[in-house]
């Protein structure tokens, strides 16, 4: 199995200058470098104290200055929000810069203060991201090419630098819902899974990946499927617990926030089962315990949904140094 991170760069309530959150996220780097972790998966964001990297490439390529062995993914380059030809070089470029160790990983996005501020109509993001896509991988595998869509229009263009591994950078794209899903089945695209569904629903969403696949003549063979999940360590199961409730409490009113909560009320029923959210994550979403208790889990999820690729998102620091020590050689 490999195990990668996702790798956040949270500034909770601000209680540090921002330098040294970039700072401890770069020494944790370092570490999955000497380390048996086959990549850090660098999430974007703007506009948020969730996770506060507006360029994952611009991070990418201090992260691969600091390391010799460590894949450098993003998780993801949102799309949607980029003119695909500037995204084509940015991550052709870390690619070259990083000695062709880049895992591209591209998304959508879903907040409406992203697509607002950059002028993106909410309701054009997935049809943009789909041509970006598109582009992204034309540019990179066509000497040059032009392009008539329905939001980006060029012509006779080269892109420089080529990446430099060949045919291209292996990609992923983020792939939640069920039309995302069946988007990229139908075109042969690798997945990345999300860390907010529930290990039931990721189960379901790796099957009808596998049987979209099979319809549109694709084999899912040997492809790493990462799955991204929320991880909570400690030397006791009641600590492991402690520490998943505070990190699923933060992330839910980081991602809602206090002027959401009627909003966030309305959804419990359709996105939570009922569960109040924090709830939902801490039973359906964390995985948490001790360290042998957490290696048995991952285990036994290799044959219950098919997890082949665990993509860490470690919810203390501890959490990481456990999964560095006593987790990832037990397994990768």
């Amino acid at each position: 199995m490999k195990i990668g991170v996702l790798q956040f760069f949270s500034w909770p309530e601000r209680r540090v200058a921002l330098p040294t959150v970039y700072k401890r996220a770069l020494e944790r780097i370092e570490i999955m470098d000497r380390t048996g972790f086959d990549a850090v998966w660098l999430a974007e964001h703007h506009f948020s104290t969730f996770s506060v990297c507006p360029s994952v490439h611009m991070m990418g390529t201090l992260a691969a200055a600091r390391t010799k062995r460590l894949r450098i993914g993003t998780a993801v380059s949102l799309a949607a929000l980029y003119h695909p030809l500037r995204l084509a070089e940015e991550v052709a470029l870390l690619d070259v810069l990083s000695g062709g160790r880049v895992n591209w990983g591209a998304g959508r996005g879903f907040s409406t203060t992203e697509f607002n501020a950059f002028g993106v109509p909410p309701e054009e993001s997935a049809a943009r991201f789909r041509e970006a896509v598109e582009i992204v991988l034309r540019a990179w595998t066509e000497d040059s090419f032009s392009f008539a869509g329905d939001y980006f229009h060029f012509d006779n263009v080269e892109l420089l630098p080529k990446p430099l591994q060949q045919p291209h950078p292996p990609t992923w794209v983020a792939a939640t819902s069920d039309p995302a899903i069946d988007w990229a089945a139908g075109r042969g695209l690798s997945i990345l899974m999300d860390p907010h569904s529930s290990i039931d629903d990721l189960g379901r969403k790796r099957r009808r990946y596998a049987e979209q696949l099979g319809a549109a003549g694709f084999t899912l063979g040997n492809r790493d499927i990462p799955m991204a999940r929320l991880i909570a360590l400690a030397d006791t199961r009641e600590k492991a617990a402690d520490i998943a409730r505070r990190g699923a409490a933060w992330l839910v009113d980081a991602y809602a926030g206090p002027q959401h909560q009627k909003a966030k009320t309305m959804h419990v029923e359709r996105r939570y089962g009922g569960l109040d959210p924090v709830e939902f994550y801490l039973k359906e979403v964390v995985i948490h315990g001790t360290p042998e208790s957490v290696v048995d889990r991952i285990q036994a999820l290799q044959a219950e949904i098919g997890l082949n690729y665990l993509m860490c998102a470690p919810l203390s620091h501890d959490t990481f140094m456990m999964l560095a020590d006593k987790v990832v050689p037990r397994l990768a």
